[in-house]
């Protein structure tokens, strides 16, 4: 669902960072705030199991969704946490777990090339 309770679906079709966060994180701010290029050349969508109030989950450049049941799925347990997917092969490029948005990019870096 999105931030609107609207029905979001669709398919992987390229490598995709998934960035998972929680409602009551402080730190994740960094992330919701930071422009959408922020993780470099590659698509990107933020999920969280629930929704949070705070003003920035609104004002976020990112894709966002609310989904307990994608990260059961994806495997994720303790965000904030990513994963670097690539669908088409099918499998888990990297990993690993959020502390800023400059952090990120900079370990998924060498696997976008």
């Amino acid at each position: 669902m999105s931030l609107a309770g609207e029905l979001v679906q669709g398919d992987f079709d390229r490598t995709t960072l998934i960035l998972a966060i929680k409602e009551d994180c402080l730190g994740c701010r960094s992330v919701l705030e930071s422009p959408a290029d922020a993780f470099g050349d590659v698509a990107t969508l933020v999920v969280a199991a629930r929704a949070s109030t705070e003003p920035w989950w609104g004002a976020t450049s990112h894709q966002l969704v609310v989904s307990d049941l994608l990260l059961q799925q994806l495997d994720v347990r303790w965000p904030p946490f990513y994963v670097l997917i690539d669908p088409v092969a099918e499998r888990v490029v990297t990993e690993g777990v959020v502390f800023a948005p400059e952090q990120v990019r900079e370990e998924i870096a060498p696997y976008l090339m």
